[in-house]
Parts: structure tokens; sequence; C-alpha cells
């Protein structure tokens, strides 16, 4: 009586091919290159991560990138002078703060219109004359203020869109709890002399007093607005669903959350 040996489906499948590849010998050839060309691939590579979601407020997102645009662009806020650079936590607080603002601003005014283009013009050539990193590099003329631009990685349209929803958000903060607020003289001139003049090194041009007080005067008119709409804003964030998903951009427990980034 003669025993059955187990007959492996790859030793079928190989003499299959072995008889095909007799009858069809050159597309056998082709095939088999295939094979060993798969077998030599390198593995798929890793997918790389372009961006990545570090906090939501209401279902709005908050991305990576965008913590990198707000510290680039903080370069242009005269409120920022001798504060040194903006931390990617702080600049995560004035992100949330400002969506929280522009979810209410949507939800009070529906018929907000956008700052008109006269007062965004204004805005800009303030900044070009005024914040001191512009006037180091010469931004009132257009040569300076492009290579300005390049160095910072920002765009003209970047920085117009930028002055337009700062506008915006302004606007609303002021209708809303500017009412009773004064800037006397004495505190305009003892922020140019205090905060101001510090942030010029010997033989740069300072512009004079009566020049830059208006744009002191918002300046100190935001600061005691923030300091009104603080708590106001703090309830929206309680209110709120406002989620971080970043633990280390998490603010400090000692941190006050900021309003909208300063004056501008």
């Amino acid at each position: 009586m003669r025993t059955s040996l187990p007959i492996r489906a790859t030793t079928i499948a190989g003499h299959a091919i072995g008889f095909a590849c007799l009858i069809i010998l050159p597309m056998c050839a082709a095939l088999l290159q295939l094979v060993a060309l798969a077998q030599d691939a390198p593995p798929a590579s890793s997918p790389v991560i372009l961006d990545r979601v570090v906090a939501v407020v209401n279902n709005h997102a908050i991305l990576s990138s965008d913590l990198d645009d707000e510290i680039r662009l903080s370069i242009l806020d005269p409120g920022r002078g001798g504060l040194g650079t903006l931390t990617r936590s702080v600049a995560l607080e004035q992100l949330i703060s400002r969506a929280l603002i522009q979810q209410q601003i949507r939800e009070e005014d529906e018929q907000a219109s956008d700052p008109p283009e006269s007062e965004v013009d204004t805005r800009l050539a303030e900044i070009r004359h005024e914040i001191p990193a512009c006037v180091r590099q010469n931004c009132a003329s257009d040569a300076g203020w492009n290579a300005f631009l390049s160095a910072h990685h920002l765009t003209p349209e970047r920085v117009e869109s930028y002055l337009r929803y700062r506008l915006e958000i302004l606007r609303f903060i002021e209708r809303r709890f500017r009412q009773g607020i004064h800037i006397s003289p004495q505190e305009i001139e003892t922020y140019y002399h205090d905060t101001l003049l510090p942030q010029y090194t010997p033989g740069e041009a300072i512009p004079t007093l009566d020049k830059v007080s208006p744009r002191i005067e918002e300046i100190l008119l935001q600061q005691k607005v923030n300091v009104l709409f603080d708590d106001w804003l703090q309830n929206l964030r309680k209110q709120g669903d406002v989620e971080v998903l970043d633990p280390s951009l998490e603010p400090a427990p000692t941190q006050t959350a900021p309003g909208t980034g300063g004056g501008q």
C-alpha cells in the first residue's frame, strides 16, 4: 500500500509557472523582472506631517501653522515693545481669544462691515513709519518695506488681511467697552518716554511726541479696554467649547490670557 505524500500548493504553482515559461518565455522573463523589482523596492516612506491641529474653539480649528503666522506678525504689534519674542503658548492664547471674539461678532452683529480701505491704509502707513523694527529697515521706502517683509516671511496681502481683522475686532471691542474711558495727555507723554523711546537705538530717527500721540492714545485705550473685557472674555471661554490638544501650549497658572495681542 502506497502512502500519499502532501503536495504543497507552492510546488504546484511553481510547476505551473515553469510550464508557462516554456510556452511564453519572453512574457515570463518580464514577469520575473517585475517581481524582482518589487522585492528590491524600499518600503514606502512614513507620512510627512505638514500641519496639525493644536486647539479647537467651538469647532474652529487652530493649526500649528497659525501659531507660526501669529509669531511672524507680532513684529507689527507696537504693544509688544520690550516684551521680547512672542512664545507659542502666548500666541495660542491670542488666537483663542480672537476666535471667540470673532464668533461673538458674527452672533451679535451680523451686519458688521469690513473697515474702510482708507483706515487700513492709514494703519499700514503708521506701521511703516513708526514701528522701530521697520524704521531700522527704512520701511518708508518700497524697497525697504519689501525687504522687511521678506526678512520676516510676510507678504503685503497677509499684512493687509491681518490689519483688517484686527481693526474689525478693535471696532467691536470699542463699541462694547470704550464708553467712559479717557486717556490723559500725561499718560501719553509717560508712555512716549518710558515705553516708546527705549525701543530706539542711539542715532536712530525718533518720531516726535505730537506725531505719535494718536497712536499712543490708541495703544493706551486698548490696554484699558483689555482690562474691562478680560472678565467678559474669560466667561466667554468658560461657556464655550475650547480644547487645547497640545499640553505643552497650556498657559502657566499665573499667566493671564491676553486679549487680542496688543493695540494693533
